[in-house]
C-alpha cells in the first residue's frame, strides 16, 4: 500500500470514500456501505489525467480522470479530493503508475530485446543472477541456435551467442509450466507461457541430460521462491505528509524599522526615476559646467547630487 486518501468517486457523485493506491492497483471503496467499491489494476489504464469536474461535495473542483480499458470495453473513472489545500490524490497516482509503467520488465514476456549488453545480462534494479549456464539450444528453429542462459530471481533469459539480439526474457510470474520433455532434439526443457503472455511452448536442449535436470530444479526452486514473495519491479517511496495550509501559513508582522532621509541620493534618485506623473519634459537651459543644453532641474536638486545618483 502506498498511499491512501478520502476521495469521492464518480460513478457515485457525492459518496464519500476513501482511495487507497498500492504498487499494482487503485482501490475505492464507501465510507458508509463497504460492498460499494471499485478496484482498478494499473494494466487496465490507457490514460491518467486531471480536469475539472463537478462535484456534489465541493463542487467545481479538480479531479483525477483514469480511462481504462477491460475486454475491449472501455470506462472512465472520475475521483475528486476531499482534503483541501492537498495535491496527494493526484500525485500519488501518477507517481506509482509512472513506477509500474516503467517496470514492465519484471512482470512481460519479452522477446529480441536490449537484454544484453557486451555478453552480460542487463540487470533490473532488483534482479541478482543466480546462474549462468553456457550450451543452451534453442529448439525454435529446424536447426536450434547455440546460447546462453541466465537464471535470475526475477525471470529466465536466454540469447543466442552469434547473435544477442535473438532472446527471450521470461519472468517466473507469465510462467504456466516447466518441465522435461522429449523433441525430435532429444530430451529438452520445455517453458510454457500463460496465455495473456502469448502462450508461447519455448523448448531448449542442455547436455548432458544430468545437467538439464539440475537447471529445471533451480528453475523450480527459484520459481516457488518467488511464487512465495513476488517481485514486482514497482518501487516508490513515500513522500512526508503534506501539512495543512493552515498549520504551514505564517501570520503577517509589520517590521519594525524607522526610514530616515539623510541620504539625498535617495530622494534625487526617487525624484527622477519613479515620478509617475511626468508628462513632458522640462525647457531646456544652458549649463556651464557641460557646456551643454540639460533638462531644467527641479527644486532642491543641483547638477552634483544626481552625479551622486549615478553611484548608487
Amino acid at each position: 500500500l502506498s498511499s491512501g486518501i478520502n476521495a469521492e468517486y464518480g460513478g457515485n457523485n457525492g459518496e464519500r470514500g476513501r482511495l487507497m493506491v498500492t504498487n499494482l492497483r487503485i482501490i475505492w471503496h464507501s465510507k458508509t456501505l463497504a460492498r460499494i467499491n471499485l478496484s482498478v489494476g494499473f494494466n487496465s489504464v490507457i490514460s491518467i489525467s486531471t480536469r475539472s469536474a463537478e462535484s456534489k461535495l465541493r463542487g467545481q473542483t479538480e479531479a483525477l480522470f483514469l480511462l481504462t480499458r477491460c475486454n475491449n470495453t472501455r470506462f472512465e473513472f472520475i475521483f475528486t479530493n476531499l482534503v483541501p489545500d492537498t495535491p496527494r490524490l493526484f500525485t500519488s497516482v501518477l507517481s506509482v503508475h509512472r513506477a509500474y509503467e516503467t517496470s514492465k520488465m519484471y512482470r512481460d514476456l519479452k522477446l529480441r530485446g536490449a537484454l544484453i549488453a557486451n555478453k552480460t545480462l542487463r540487470l533490473l534494479p532488483l534482479e541478482e543472477v543466480y546462474d549462468k549456464v553456457n550450451g543452451v539450444w534453442n529448439l525454435s528453429s529446424d536447426q536450434g541456435n547455440l546460447g546462453t542462459f541466465y537464471i535470475t530471481n526475477v525471470r529466465l533469459v536466454w540469447h543466442a551467442d552469434i547473435n544477442e539480439t535473438f532472446n527471450v526474457s521470461i519472468p517466473y510470474i507469465q510462467m504456466r509450466a516447466v518441465k522435461i520433455r522429449d523433441s525430435k532434439f532429444g530430451t529438452a526443457l520445455v517453458v510454457e507461457s500463460l496465455k495473456n503472455a502469448g502462450g508461447y511452448v519455448l523448448g531448449f536442449r542442455i547436455d548432458p541430460v544430468e545437467k538439464l535436470q539440475e537447471v529445471m530444479k533451480e528453475i523450480h526452486s527459484l520459481y516457488r521462491v518467488y511464487s512465495a514473495n513476488p517481485i514486482f519491479g514497482v518501487q516508490y517511496q513515500v513522500e512526508d505528509r503534506l501539512e495543512p495550509l493552515e498549520q504551514v501559513t505564517v501570520a503577517y508582522e509589520e517590521d519594525d524599522i524607522e526610514i530616515t532621509e539623510d541620504n539625498a541620493q535617495s530622494d534625487a534618485f526617487v525624484a527622477y526615476y519613479a515620478d509617475g506623473n511626468k508628462r513632458e519634459d522640462a525647457e531646456p537651459v544652458f549649463c556651464e559646467q557641460l557646456g551643454l543644453a540639460i533638462e531644467g532641474l527641479k527644486d532642491g536638486f543641483t547638477l552634483e547630487s544626481l552625479w551622486e545618483v549615478t553611484g548608487i
